[in-house]
């Protein structure tokens, strides 16, 4: 399995994203480096792409099967592109609160302290149903993490179509994301446009 070891502050100043996006405090004092040339068409496209697949965390084959998959349903393919991705176990966890970053949220899913309608999932792209219950392990509530989350009630508030329990540490899915509840700063039409060249 791949993964992607680049630092979150450098990544975000090069992407030109807020390190809030991804879930981190901290942001960086440093400049992006301006440069004199002109950006392609091309190179507009390709700056969104690498923006979606560093916020969710996804490398390139598994993002051309997620593309795939959104070309084939109906409707715009690149809102069901942003609601295939929005819908990924790992994804729910953290806009649950049940986790500080996507990338945290992602571990903990990998190490099995997630259940979903009862049984263990440790795939973190899994993705969620229309009323599914995501919860955290009953063994694994005594957790150092999970207690703090318990203590302090997380301060990020589950979107609309998620509906949390952070006293009983789970949630379940209401229905399905609109592109309007999805507040990443992507447009998703530059990813279509690349990909159907």
């Amino acid at each position: 399995m791949a993964i992607d070891r680049t630092p979150i502050l450098k990544r975000c100043r090069a992407l030109g994203i807020e390190a809030a996006i991804v879930g981190k405090a901290r942001t960086s004092k440093r400049q992006p480096r301006r440069s004199m040339r002109k950006v392609s068409e091309y190179g507009l496209q390709l700056k969104e792409k690498q923006k979606a697949k560093f916020i969710y965390g996804v490398l390139e084959r598994q993002f051309r099967k997620y593309y795939e998959k959104a070309k084939t349903m109906s409707g715009v393919t690149g809102e069901n592109l942003l609601i295939l991705l929005e819908r990924r176990i790992d994804n729910v966890v953290f806009r649950l609160g049940l986790a500080n970053t996507r990338r945290q949220a992602r571990q903990i899913v990998r190490h099995g302290h997630i259940t979903v309608n009862g049984k263990r999932l440790d795939i973190p792209s899994a993705l969620v149903h229309v009323g599914d219950v995501i919860e955290v392990c009953e063994k694994s509530q005594s957790n150092e993490l999970f207690k703090m989350l318990k203590e302090t009630n997380n301060a990020l508030s589950a979107p609309a179509w998620l509906e949390a329990d952070q006293a009983n540490l789970k949630g379940s899915v209401v229905r399905f994301p609109s592109r309007d509840e999805i507040d990443i700063p992507v447009n998703e039409q530059s990813i279509i446009e690349l990909y159907s060249r």
